[in-house]
């Protein structure tokens, strides 16, 4: 090897070296841009405040309030409006780009034209007034609710679990509360019934999400001529969805700006599925001439209508849960301004603006990261079972408003998802009907033709029993349901009160010693 060689090559080493360094931190800079416009955005949100409460009362814990909401709210954005989007971008009916920029708009509009103008204090009367009525300790109560719910729920979204916003909050409020005035100050049996009807809302959604797909096959994808069938009973589905989502935007998405009457939201409801059932006859009816007889051809069909739906979702969940995030702020501005607490405060628009506008942001910058989980990481999704769930969705918290149950939509979506992916597990093995499907497209079609789907053994098998590594029942479980996630996630579910309340408590306690 001669010299002039020797001093190349050391010299390409270095170059290399430069150039991992260069591409390390260009990765990390991409890495911190998110962060960084994260804390651009809270420091915003604080000087925002500060146009409005400079020199009033209490004035600088206004402000750091006004700064922890919008913290609260960025989470919301990254954790819980990925329920919402999350099985249309599973399903491929819409890119994560377009997702992101329709929900965030379709969360501010329903944030700032219908969030209301009032918005309860304490959360679902889960703390008796009286029991917390100095201002002072109502203010350290509220900043240490957000605070701790905040927290929660960034770690859960850090753990890639969706939770309830919701949950985190109340739980929160029932810690700090109980911190500031005893176990006597909760209400408990509110929380009881609030707590039942969380455990319940997520298998209602997942029964009744299990069985709009069970309906689907059986009477349009599993019949010999699909395209006829689908001209039959699409236009009934998507005519169900435009009733559902109409009463579901009247009770939920428009509730807090004009209360209606049940009966004048199932007139709305069915108002709806009639117009849209005779529009739709005629649209599925012009879009499947000339579609080849195959399931590839029904889902079509369905995507127009499952983008809607998302944003329909992201509508309503804007209006209905920045509340969670702009609630205390008010809260505080009206009890430090006026030195009084009060069941209900009024929202200034200042305050929805920081509310709306930090759900959408927190999207942007963190939603992907958990719309991947929802949409495709849990279970595989086309846009026939994305529609069946967001269908769910709409159907389970209109029943559930109508019974008087406070729900979560995170659950009810979560657990939408869960009742189609352990339908399909059970289909794929016990489904006398796909099996008989399965056994005709044999006799027809030439083998070359037909899909690849796994043909169900005898029904004796346990499924839930699992199966020897490499055996059918083991790949359909882990193909179709990936439990890791499941457990994941409703481990989240069962700790996200609990925990949101020892972390108020905490905070209570820190903000009380050092005042």
């Amino acid at each position: 090897m001669s010299d002039a060689k020797i001093p190349k090559r050391i010299l390409d080493k270095d170059l290399d070296k430069f150039a991992n360094v260069e591409e390390a931190a260009g990765f990390l800079s991409r890495s911190l841009i998110a962060p960084g416009l994260a804390l651009l955005f809270l420091a915003s949100a604080g000087i925002f405040a500060s146009l409005y409460v400079f020199g009033e009362p209490r004035a600088t814990i206004v402000i750091a309030a006004a700064a922890i909401a919008g913290y609260m709210a960025l989470n919301i954005g990254a954790n819980d409006v990925a329920n919402n989007v999350g099985p249309a971008v599973g399903a491929r009916a819409i890119t994560m780009g377009g997702a992101l920029v329709m929900a965030a708009v379709a969360e501010t509009a329903g944030a700032l034209l219908a969030g209301g103008e009032v918005v309860e204090t304490i959360a679902n009367g889960i703390i008796f007034p009286d029991a917390v009525a100095d201002p002072n300790v109502f203010i350290r109560l509220m900043v240490a609710a957000l605070i701790a719910s905040a927290l929660w729920i960034h770690l859960s979204t850090w753990l890639r679990a969706p939770v309830s916003t919701t949950h985190a909050i109340v739980g929160a409020v029932v810690g700090a509360g109980a911190a500031a005035a005893g176990l006597s100050a909760v209400n408990w049996l509110s929380m009881g019934a609030i707590t039942a009807s969380w455990m319940l809302s997520p298998l209602l959604g997942g029964a009744i999400a299990a069985a709009l797909l069970a309906f689907v096959e059986s009477m349009v994808i599993y019949q010999d001529d699909k395209i006829a069938a689908a001209r039959r009973w699409v236009p009934l589905l998507i005519a169900t969805m435009a009733g559902a989502f109409a009463a579901y935007l009247a009770t939920l998405g428009i509730g807090k700006v004009v209360t209606l009457a049940n009966s004048t939201v199932a007139a709305i409801g069915i108002g709806c599925f009639l117009a849209a059932w005779v529009a739709f006859h005629r649209i599925v009816g012009r879009q499947s001439r000339g579609l080849e007889n195959r399931n590839q051809s029904l889902r079509h069909l369905f995507v127009i209508p499952l983008i809607i739906s998302a944003g329909l979702l992201s509508f309503a969940h804007g209006a209905n849960d920045v509340a969670n995030a702009v609630g205390p702020l008010a809260a505080i501005v009206y009890a430090a301004g006026t030195g009084e607490v009060a069941a209900e405060a009024a929202v200034p628009f200042w305050v929805m603006l920081i509310g709306a506008l930090g759900i959408s942001v927190g999207l942007l910058l963190f939603g992907p990261r958990l719309i991947r989980i929802v949409g495709a990481e849990i279970t595989k999704l086309n846009p026939v079972r994305a529609f069946c769930i967001a269908l769910s969705t709409a159907l389970t918290v209109i029943v559930a408003s109508w019974l008087g149950m406070p729900v979560s939509t995170t659950h009810i979506a979560v657990g939408s998802v869960f009742g189609v992916g352990f339908y399909r597990e059970w289909a794929a093995i016990r489904s006398i009907r796909r099996r008989a499907y399965l056994q005709r497209k044999q006799e027809i079609l030439s083998p070359a033709t037909i899909e690849a789907e796994p043909v169900a053994p005898p029904p004796t098998t346990n499924l839930l029993a699992g199966g020897k590594k490499g055996s059918q029942q083991e790949i359909i479980r882990r193909r179709l349901v990936r439990r890791a996630h499941v457990r994941t996630i409703v481990a989240a579910w069962v700790t996200t009160v609990p925990a949101s309340a020892v972390l108020a408590a905490l905070f209570f306690y820190l903000l009380r010693s050092a005042s």
